[in-house]
């Protein structure tokens, strides 16, 4: 073992490949594969996901919606006083 950071341990038997990113392809079937693939994927999905979260919505406005006029003053409780 060295003393520099590159020589910390000599591991032998070992083959590693790496492929240039010059050669590799960045978007390889973008058009005709992966725009079908994601609207398969949410069409599938979007009725396990969607009742939920909006039945969650509904009940979070419903919710503010009360609590906002429970804290209103009733006028008709100050109608005696002086």
């Amino acid at each position: 073992m060295g003393r520099h950071f590159g020589d910390l341990a000599k591991i032998g038997h070992v083959i590693t490949y790496s492929l240039s990113p010059f050669e590799q392809r960045a978007f390889p079937n973008y058009f005709s594969k992966g725009i079908p693939n994601v609207w398969r994927r949410f069409t599938s999905s979007v009725f396990k996901v969607a009742p939920p979260m909006i039945c969650m919505y509904l009940t979070y406005t419903w919710g503010n919606h009360v609590h906002s006029e429970g804290k209103r003053k009733v006028a008709a409780d100050y109608e005696n006083e002086k």
